[in-house]
């Protein structure tokens, strides 16, 4: 099953069970998920977005949450900062379990020893190997560090 229907499936479950936090959560996915697809048809693509398109969609989503949520809780703000963590758990659901912090050092090498990178100049190579089979899983803000002091 792919992400798309996934998350239509939730979305009847929770409109089924009256879950109104949930409901919310699932439909600002899917309108994300809409909107990244209008924007491809402007480009000439029919075909809609790709799972692994929604997976970028959702890891954004977490990381917008995230930053809200620290926002809030220092704005005093505790109900609301409540509230986007509610929906960081509705949407990591569909996302896959993230890396820790040695599989994420694991996939680094891996990478790097894939593409065959030896200096910062090849960093793009290691990013784009980790991104084909990492996304999701991975925080690549994080992990463009770690390339660098391995290669610099």
């Amino acid at each position: 099953m792919d992400m798309r229907d996934r998350i239509n499936t939730a979305l009847k479950t929770a409109m089924k069970e009256k879950d109104k936090e949930r409901l919310s959560t699932l439909r600002l996915i899917n309108a994300a998920i809409k909107d990244r697809d209008i924007a491809a048809r402007g480009e000439g693509d029919d075909s809609g977005v790709e799972d692994s398109d929604v997976l970028q969609i959702l890891g954004k989503m977490v990381k917008q949450r995230q930053e809200s949520a620290k926002a809030f809780e220092e704005g005093g703000r505790i109900e609301l900062a409540d509230k986007e963590r509610s929906e960081i758990t509705v949407i990591e659901e569909f996302l896959p379990r993230q890396l820790d912090a040695a599989e994420t050092v694991a996939a680094i090498d891996a990478a790097i020893a894939e593409t065959n990178a030896e200096s910062i100049r090849d960093m793009g190579k290691v990013m784009g190997a980790l991104k084909a089979k990492y996304t999701g899983q991975l925080d690549f803000g994080a992990v463009g560090g770690k390339i660098k002091a391995k290669l610099g």
